[in-house]
């Protein structure tokens, strides 16, 4: 018995299989959970039919949020960076984290970099309370 068959022997008992290359060296029916494309949480469970379960690409917080990696947003993923001060009071500071990326028309998915603006954190809740549009700077429509 060589170390796959003597995984996939154990894990069996428990319910589990190891992997999909080590069952199938084994001759043991794959049934573990894939796992979602961000590689942290299992996928979610699309439906149940005939006794068979049929699971999602990606798990329940990447569906939510659209995110094909968990935590990185879109605007990252697109190759935009936080600047070092705010682009509507001009506030200034080296620590990152007290800076948000702002969407002009509010459309998360929007993130052309025409777009998307840095603020600090009280510009943001400005923002987001008055319900303002950006009105500075130069804001040119992408038609």
């Amino acid at each position: 018995m060589d170390c796959y068959e003597y995984l996939a022997a154990v894990l069996e008992k428990t319910g589990f299989t190891a992997s999909k290359k080590a069952s199938k060296r084994a001759g043991v029916k794959y049934s573990m959970r894939p796992l979602c494309k961000c590689g942290l949480k299992p996928a979610a469970v699309n439906y149940r039919k005939n006794g068979r379960t049929y699971y999602r690409t990606r798990c329940e917080r990447c569906n939510y949020q659209g995110q094909d990696a968990a935590g990185v947003p879109a605007w990252q993923r697109k190759g935009y960076k936080k600047k070092n001060h705010c682009e509507k009071c001009g506030f200034a500071s080296s620590h990152s984290e007290q800076f948000d990326v702002y969407h002009i028309d509010g459309d998360l998915r929007n993130c052309r970099f025409r777009n998307l603006k840095t603020v600090c954190a009280n510009c943001q809740r400005i923002l987001q309370k008055t319900g303002v549009k950006w009105r500075q700077g130069d804001l040119t429509p992408d038609f």
